[in-house]
């Protein structure tokens, strides 16, 4: 789904970033360009973000 529809960036593209190590709205300003022209697509990503800094880190139980 896209978030911002300004620059065409998607949820998947928002959580490829998170699981890169980014976890802020600058950050993907810088990376994607997320939040450079209007603006309104700030909320919903920023939830997206939310969703990744609340959640457990993934533990691979076969590399253990």
């Amino acid at each position: 789904m896209y978030v911002c529809i300004c620059r065409q960036i998607t949820d998947n593209q928002i959580r490829e970033e998170c699981m890169q190590g980014t976890n802020r709205i600058a950050d993907l300003r810088e990376k994607l360009g997320l939040a450079t022209e209007c603006g309104k697509c700030c909320k919903h990503a920023k939830s997206i973000v939310n969703e990744f800094q609340n959640s457990t880190p993934f533990v691979n139980a076969i590399a253990v």
